[in-house]
């Protein structure tokens, strides 16, 4: 099952290409302890942690060094968000969380950050600015039971905590 693939080219246009290509390349790196390898003329750079492995793909051209960073970036910040927890039920608990790191890292292929304690607070502080259309009812709930500092409700919700 993969949680978030993303591809910034037409290497692979097809989605048939696209599996055939993650398929060649779990067989080729889930057994080896190597953290680099060479395939299809692409730098492939990995990580494993419990029951997920995390890739960064770039052309043989890419310094590896520069997509490790990447790499370990995402991971240390997933680790961090997750209180060290990087695992595959905890990451699918926290998508939201995946998605605005990846965001913070790389936009449309280019590297923006690899500082993971800056993505983690970027993540945290667009977390908190998430318009109320878009959140989900436990986060308005939430909101609703620890509202900010002079926010005050206008109307009558049955059960609310804070009264009418």
């Amino acid at each position: 099952m993969e949680a978030l693939i993303l591809y910034y080219d037409d290497t692979y246009p097809s989605v048939k290409e696209q599996k055939a290509f993650e398929k060649n390349i779990f067989n080729k790196t889930h057994r080896t302890d190597s953290e680099i390898a060479l395939l299809e003329g692409l730098t492939v750079v990995y990580k494993s942690s419990i029951d997920l492995y995390f890739y960064v793909i770039g052309s043989s051209y890419e310094n590896e060094l520069m997509l490790m960073a990447v790499l370990n970036c995402l991971f240390d910040s997933l680790s961090q968000m997750l209180r060290k927890n990087v695992e595959k039920r905890a990451l699918l608990e926290n998508m939201e969380g995946l998605f605005l790191a990846v965001d913070e890292i790389v936009d449309g292929g280019v590297i923006l950050e690899s500082d993971p304690q800056q993505v983690v607070h970027r993540v945290a502080l667009r977390g908190e600015d998430v318009p109320l259309t878009e959140q989900t009812v436990s986060q308005v709930y939430l909101f609703s039971l620890h509202p900010p500092s002079g926010f005050e409700f206008w109307g009558n919700f049955p059960n609310n905590p804070l009264g009418p």
